[in-house]
């Protein structure tokens, strides 16, 4: 039995619903549809990653920070066996907050003829991990990972499942805290694989395993970077000869942009010119969306957003701070960026305290977001399930470098109530959005919901 909410006699409700329909009425006298949020799936921990199986099927895969991916039919209907379960590969995850586990999923460009994808996962510390670490204080091995990229392949005769003998470890990257891991990855339009990596963790890019100057600017590690390599040449892989530092002689042959704190995912524009688009994750004033060029230096630790940072009062930026790298490289500065609410507590232009990276918007359901950046915020409130999503424009001409920026308006949901973990995109350019209902990765409250006229 339907119920039409709108013919209630609460006053309260019939405003409400009287609100609801006057602006799905000037969206249909504006000929473009409202956007809302339709529920495709749920019983999700904290989903991280959602793409298209390219096989043909239409069928989604979505990777759970817990370890699990999920294949998903049409409608939304999950596949009874996960399509792949790394959970006895990963290092142990704690009950409340934890950002390791599995981060990123990529398929291969030939995977109809190769069958090969791709993970990124927080794997136990190695024995190799440096031993200084272990003398520090504070240090608890179960804190830490080794950030692990792996190559798989699914069964031969079931594209349905992954092959778990088929690992191939690309690369690892020992972390010495538990925060900070990035683990986006995307194949660019030239072939190659983007692999986003955080600082380290801790606050300030500074303590156990960072660098004097911090890891994002130091080009010997590749913590606190954009990576690029070859993932069908070399042994784990090859080096595209026009990496800013494949000569190895200044910086990690690996290395493709540096200067991020965390690049919270990252995404190619799918027309366009094919920009490289990165929601950095600020500490405290400012959160920030990245354009990423080959060899750009983004300026962490030395700035945070458009401003100086101030690794010893983070609350109170800087004055004045260089404005180029140790390499006389000048500092890029974001596409855009919006105040953190921890640190501008007072400011209503203040967005959330977590930037989530998202995608430029190609497909054909909602025609006024075409060519807009549409990502959010994890939430406005670290123990709330506050999200927001928002929606970024292109400069009107040549000489204006920075994105306007606005809140997303949903028709329904008005306010998602749940922390916005990642976003999505299928085979026909429509937009995902990935939550969780709690800020830990425990429970099942995950969900996806597609962006869809309203």
């Amino acid at each position: 039995m339907k119920i039409n909410l709108c013919t209630g006699t609460s006053v309260l409700l019939a405003a409400i619903c009287l609100l609801t329909l006057t602006n799905r009425s000037a969206r249909a006298a504006e000929g473009t549809p409202g956007i809302g949020l339709k529920l495709v799936a749920e019983g999700f921990t904290s989903p991280t990653a959602l793409l298209t199986l390219d096989d043909g099927s239409g069928r989604l895969l979505v990777a759970d920070q817990i370890g699990v991916v999920y294949l998903l039919t049409k409608d939304g209907t999950k596949a009874e066996q996960p399509f792949f379960d790394v959970r006895s590969r990963l290092a142990k995850l704690n009950e409340g907050f934890d950002e390791r586990g599995l981060l990123g999923l990529a398929l291969h460009p030939r995977f109809k003829e190769n069958h090969k994808l791709y993970l990124t996962y927080s794997a136990p510390l190695r024995a190799s991990a440096p031993q200084e670490w272990f003398k520090d204080s504070d240090f608890k091995v179960e804190d830490t990972c080794t950030f692990r990229l792996s190559e798989f392949k699914v069964l031969p005769n079931d594209s349905a499942l992954l092959d778990p003998a088929s690992e191939r470890v690309l690369l690892e990257i020992d972390k010495p805290y538990f925060n900070h891991n990035g683990g986006c990855i995307a194949f660019g339009p030239d072939g190659y694989l983007y692999i986003s990596v955080g600082d380290g963790g801790n606050a300030n890019d500074e303590g156990r395993g960072h660098s004097p100057q911090g890891n994002g600017q130091d080009t010997t590690v590749l913590l606190g970077k954009i990576l690029r390599i070859d993932v069908d040449k070399g042994n784990p892989y090859g080096i595209p000869a026009d990496n800013p530092f494949a000569d190895g002689k200044k910086g990690r042959p690996e290395i493709f942009a540096y200067g991020l704190r965390n690049a919270w995912r990252i995404a190619f524009d799918r027309s366009g010119s094919h920009e490289l688009f990165a929601g950095d994750v600020g500490q405290t004033m400012y959160e920030e969306v990245d354009i990423i060029v080959k060899g750009g230096n983004y300026g962490w630790n030395l700035r945070e957003g458009f401003h100086c940072f101030n690794p010893k009062d983070a609350l109170h930026p800087q004055e004045d701070c260089p404005k180029v790298g140790a390499g006389g490289e000048p500092l890029l500065d974001p596409a855009l960026e919006y105040k953190n609410i921890n640190g501008n507590r007072r400011d209503p232009e203040a967005r959330g305290i977590s930037v989530t990276g998202g995608y430029v918007y190609r497909g054909k359901a909602l025609p006024q977001l075409e060519g807009k950046y549409v990502f959010g915020d994890w939430s406005r409130n670290f123990a709330l399930p506050d999200g927001v999503l928002l929606v970024a424009s292109r400069p009107a001409s040549a000489a204006e470098k920075v994105w306007s920026l606005k809140p997303l308006e949903l028709i329904s949901p008005q306010k998602i109530g749940a922390f916005v973990v990642a976003f999505g995109q299928d085979a026909e350019g429509e937009l995902y959005v990935l939550t969780n209902g709690r800020n830990m990765v425990t429970g099942n409250t995950g969900k996806v919901y597609k962006l869809a006229p309203m």
